[in-house]
């Protein structure tokens, strides 16, 4: 596979890094940590002493001060061994959120204990009945003296059951609508009122840990206000969105270089009917056209990436290669998994996961039919 344009020798060091401890302290734990449903807590705080959870925070917050492109690194390696079970990305997303918007002196509190691996972020933003529609969130964080009561459900959260620092979607003025929307951060150990639900019951993503979360008058500091102002969540969140769905754009590409990788492993070596299944020209012609349209998409990627850090992202453009490199990622897997035949559906062999992990792609971040819209909306204004 070619590399992304944009690697450099620092990426592949640090990459190389992320690559050996991916391989002695998660692969050997792997099928145990799939039957717990969990990655444990003590993982995480051992990526963050190894510096790979504060790659892209700054020096003075417990980082490395390195640009969020080393992030992408961990998360194509992550890619590289088929995980989805390891909710990395997330937790980035709630960081870059505290370093985006917080406040000095939240970013001092908050930034370190994230980057060090003692805390795990969440961020909680569905409800149950309300989707992809942020603005008809009902959780509520209401005045009470010198902080808030936050009130209401959550579903669907990922790193729930770690968590211990939540960013939560609530309602502070509920008669503003999407002006109306904060966005609060809760300590989670201690906190009276706060609930972990049920462990949600997956078809894909076993070892990440998805559970709905409860607050029934959670009292919370006026300095859980992410920023200075209430009001600002919604545009918050859709000032992060474009890095949220690039992420997803890069797991896409990277789960479909996987998928490829062990099909030709196995192509290569499995025969029917006295031949390698890799010489029958069906074979060849469906990871022909799958080796071309991830080889498309990394071009985009490469390019999305530019425009990150020249600070040109979009919304639309990352609306693009979400809703597209998750549709990819899926033909790619489905194809892949039809070479393996009936082992394709057996367990033990990583497509199957692969093919599992897939689908929920086109889903969460915002489903694909969102992005379309978001992007025809783009057209509209032209």
């Amino acid at each position: 596979m070619s590399e992304a344009a944009w690697l450099t020798d620092d990426h592949r060091a640090f990459g190389a890094t992320v690559r050996k401890f991916l391989d002695q302290d998660y692969e050997p734990h792997r099928d145990r940590w799939t039957q717990d449903r969990l990655v444990p807590h003590a993982f995480w705080e051992k990526a963050g002493a190894l510096g790979v959870l504060g790659a892209s925070i700054p020096v003075e917050y417990g980082g490395s001060g390195l640009p969020r492109t080393f992030d992408l690194v961990t998360y194509m390696e992550q890619g590289r061994i088929g995980d989805t079970g390891w909710g990395i990305t997330v937790h980035g997303i709630v960081q870059h959120y505290v370093l985006a918007f917080a406040t000095e002196e939240q970013k001092r509190a908050w930034l370190p204990k994230l980057t060090s691996g003692e805390w795990v972020g969440a961020i909680a933003m569905t409800e149950p009945g309300t989707g992809s529609d942020l603005q008809a969130v009902r959780t509520t964080a209401v005045r009470d003296g010198n902080g808030y009561r936050l009130n209401g459900r959550k579903t669907f959260i990922s790193n729930a059951a770690n968590a211990d620092f939540v960013i939560v979607v609530a309602k502070t003025d509920p008669s503003k609508g999407a002006k109306g929307i904060s966005l609060i951060a809760l300590e989670t150990r201690g906190a009276d009122g706060f609930e972990r639900g049920r462990k949600l019951d997956k078809i894909g993503m076993d070892r990440q840990d998805t559970m709905e979360l409860g607050f029934d008058d959670v009292r919370v500091p006026r300095m859980s206000l992410m920023g200075e102002e209430e009001g600002r969540g919604f545009y918050q969140l859709m000032g992060q969105l474009p890095w949220e769905r690039l992420t997803i754009s890069v797991g896409a590409l990277a789960a479909a270089r996987c998928a490829l990788d062990c099909t030709l492993d196995y192509v290569k070596n499995r025969k029917a009917f006295g031949q390698r299944l890799m010489d029958y020209q069906n074979t060849r012609f469906k990871l022909a056209e799958a080796k071309s349209e991830i080889e498309i998409f990394a071009a985009f990627v490469d390019r999305m990436v530019d425009e990150l850090e020249a600070g040109t992202l979009t919304a639309e453009r990352a609306a693009m290669g979400k809703w597209w490199g998750t549709e990819m990622q899926g033909r790619i897997v489905d194809a892949c998994l039809q070479l393996h035949g009936g082992y394709g559906y057996m367990n033990e062999y990583r497509i199957a996961e692969l093919y599992r992990d897939a689908r929920v792609q086109r889903i969460y971040g915002g489903t694909n039919e969102i992005m379309r819209e978001l992007i025809a909306r783009s057209l509209d204004r032209d």
